[in-house]
């Protein structure tokens, strides 16, 4: 199974982007979905998550700015990114936890990882 991450890159203060990940490989079912992110010198941390049922949290930083959904069919879940701040600048993980078709449990798998760069 490959989490598959992409459309990072650099934006401008106030700008736009949105990040989608996709879950390749032999899944019997996907749980929650998330991002996570990482910013230069500082620990990993929670962006946003979403259930299965498609209900959201997010971290209070990126509240009203940043938007998570997912498509259960597609196996896609995407981060919508308005308003950017430079301090939203950060390796971006996606995350989900996996149901194999040859296995019971569901297991975290995570991405390679996106970087945004937001310039001021």
């Amino acid at each position: 199974v490959q989490l598959q991450a992409s459309g990072g890159g650099l934006a401008q203060s106030w700008g736009s982007l949105r990040l989608p990940c996709v879950a390749v490989g032999s899944i019997s079912g996907i749980d929650v979905m998330g991002w996570h992110r990482q910013a230069p010198g500082k620990q990993r941390e929670l962006v946003a998550t979403i259930t299965s049922g498609d209900t959201p949290t997010y971290a209070g930083s990126v509240k009203g700015r940043f938007t998570i959904s997912r498509d259960n069919a597609k196996k896609t879940v995407h981060l919508q990114m308005n308003s950017l701040k430079p301090e939203d600048t950060a390796v971006y993980y996606c995350n989900a936890a996996i149901q194999l078709t040859t296995q019971i449990n569901y297991r975290d798998y995570w991405g390679k990882g996106t970087l945004v760069t937001v310039s001021s």
